[in-house]
């Protein structure tokens, strides 16, 4: 028995003893990390950046190479600002707690993985969502659309680009003609007028472009178009605001430092709800709201743009000094809050949410467009109907793997239905995030100046969203 103690006792020694050495190379770790990230943190007294420190008998150029876009790079990672928190939506149903009030609950429920999309009832309180309401009266209303121009022609007009690269671009299928939905798709980039496969019709009829009746338009026949001729048809013969992609009116309510404190309070809890960093919601775009009278609807579209090389942010290129083809709102997450309840109508429709696979001209089989909100939300693969105070919120882009930005999540299409009887009140916040972490630190650091300038804060969060105000 007393060998078996000992034996024991070697034991218990031995296991204590590693513990005490793991502890104390923790602690030496710990100690280690603190000291250099203190040292980062902080500028050396040459003026040098936060890395290694230079002697006097160095060359000057070995103190700058470390370029700007790494030091900023160094600063984004230090605060832990490049992994972008991403809610899980384990599957459709699932319900989950969020901490959004103090002495409250409020339940999270994952709608669909495709786009990741839940709901949260109660967001808002009846009280909080009549002010909003009230502040939008006040401030002022305006049509989210407005009619087309002559305007828009001459823009086309000087374009430089042949119609045979144009019909090239149409031709999804490069059969060497355009079918009606490969022309129906193209007329959704137009003008802001929705095309219906009626209209296509009517149009091939009035402008004599299809002379054979096939349905079907060659290159020839394509050439002897005008490169808005659609929409210019449609203007000439008049166009009512039922036939625009949008018919609603907006205004924008300015959430930062010195708005309603209602106006922040909703802003905090988008800001608890996403478990974004706190920087990048403040400085997203204020907040929207939008009234949909009776006939009031809008098409399915995406909130934001897809990234390509060629593609700047609309919040982030007043910032860059860039000059790039292609341009979009970035908009990383959509949180649209229903203000008031709706008699019948007005819900938002998500057509191809979790389906299997997702193809643009997928959407459209014969006459059905599964994008028109006037007719066909019933086709819809999920519909969510308002209810005053519950808010929606998604995703709008995928996560790229390394917790940032990644590609546009297209099943994200949403369309608001048509507001069948009664008015419809609902509002969104946008969180706006660059794909490129450095110009989206860089817009993070000037936004910074101008609310720092004398000029108040909101003049600042104007100027910088001031070209952004426009719906995709």
């Amino acid at each position: 028995m007393p060998q078996k103690d000992s034996v024991c006792s070697r034991s218990y020694f031995v296991v204590v003893m590693v513990f005490v050495h793991v502890y104390i190379l923790n602690v030496l770790a710990l100690l280690l990390y603190v000291y250099y990230t203190s040292d980062s943190a902080h500028t050396a007294p040459d003026g040098g950046g936060g890395g290694a420190s230079t002697t006097p008998g160095q060359d000057a150029s070995a103190r700058q190479e470390v370029s700007e876009p790494e030091r900023t790079a160094a600063k984004l990672q230090q605060e832990a600002f490049t992994r972008l928190h991403r809610l899980e939506g384990i599957k459709v149903g699932h319900v989950q707690k969020v901490d959004l009030l103090p002495n409250k609950v409020h339940y999270l429920k994952t709608l669909s993985l495709k786009p990741l999309l839940f709901e949260i009832a109660n967001f808002l309180s009846e009280e909080e969502c009549k002010l909003v309401i009230h502040l939008a009266k006040l401030k002022g209303l305006q049509e989210s659309q407005i009619m087309p121009s002559d305007l828009q022609q001459e823009a086309i007009d000087e374009m430089d680009i042949s119609k045979e690269e144009i019909f090239n671009l149409l031709d999804y299928n490069q059969d060497g003609q355009l079918q009606m939905k490969e022309v129906l798709t193209h007329t959704r980039f137009g003008d802001g007028v929705w095309i219906t496969p009626e209209n296509i019709r009517e149009i091939y009829t009035g402008l004599e472009a299809d002379p054979d009746g096939n349905g079907l338009l060659s290159l020839e026949e394509f050439k002897q178009l005008n490169t808005n001729a659609f929409q210019s048809y449609l203007r000439h013969r008049g166009v009512q605001k039922t036939e625009l992609v949008r018919n609603s009116k907006h205004t924008w309510l300015y959430q930062g430092e010195g708005a309603h404190k209602i106006l922040r309070t909703i802003r905090h809890r988008v800001i608890r709800l996403t478990q974004l960093p706190p920087e990048i919601v403040e400085h997203s775009e204020p907040l929207q709201v939008v009234k949909y009278d009776q006939g009031g609807h809008y098409h399915a579209h995406h909130d934001s743009g897809p990234i390509y090389a060629e593609t700047s942010c609309f919040h982030t290129k007043l910032v860059t000094n860039g000059s790039t083809p292609l341009e979009t709102s970035c908009r990383y997450v959509t949180v649209l809050f229903y203000l008031n309840n709706v008699s019948e109508g007005g819900e938002t429709a998500f057509p191809v949410a979790d389906n299997r696979t997702y193809e643009e001209l997928s959407l459209m089989h014969n006459d059905v467009d599964l994008r028109d909100t006037r007719q066909n939300c019933n086709r819809a693969n999920l519909l969510v109907k308002p209810v005053q105070g519950t808010a929606l919120f998604w995703y709008n882009y995928l996560s790229n793997g390394e917790g940032w930005v990644g590609e546009q999540d297209e099943y994200s299409l949403h369309g608001g239905c048509i507001v069948i009887r009664g008015t419809k009140w609902i509002a969104n916040n946008w969180i706006n995030i660059d794909p490129d972490i450095q110009r989206q630190l860089r817009f993070q650091q000037a936004i910074s100046r101008y609310a720092s300038d004398d000029a108040p804060a909101e003049w600042a969060v104007d100027t910088i969203f001031r070209d952004l105000h426009v719906e995709l």
